[in-house]
């Protein structure tokens, strides 16, 4: 059995993660997890995306996943999506990669150009 405390957190954690799911983001990340992504490291580079945004702090961002998106030959494949701008798709993505995706486009809102392999509008 619980104590009244012990639930009063439980509490307060799912509404911190309702409040986060319901709350508006500068930047939706979307990261291949289809079989060919995960065969080729995709849960590695969520992973690092994951740390790199909680190291820095950044609460602006939806983290999220998908399954196969035909792009087996470029995983991992990373999705910054971002309202009013073109989407923009990271291929062959590895843990620094990830890293530096984070510090750049997340951070500094310079899309990292040599890792892009599609960018448009959905």
């Amino acid at each position: 059995m619980k104590t009244l405390a012990e639930l009063r957190m439980i509490r307060e954690k799912a509404q911190e993660e309702m409040k986060l799911r319901e709350s508006n983001y500068l930047f939706k990340v979307v990261v291949g997890m289809g079989t060919s992504g995960i065969a080729m490291g995709s849960r590695e580079v969520m992973k690092a995306i994951l740390e790199e945004i909680a190291q820095r702090g950044i609460k602006n961002v939806l983290v999220t996943q998908t399954g196969e998106k035909g792009l087996s030959s470029l995983e991992p494949v990373v999705d910054v999506i971002e309202e009013g701008k073109p989407t923009i798709t990271y291929g062959n993505m590895d843990i620094a990669k990830a890293r530096k995706m984070v510090a750049e486009h997340l951070v500094n809102g310079k899309v990292v150009n040599e890792y892009v392999v599609s960018t448009e509008n959905l």
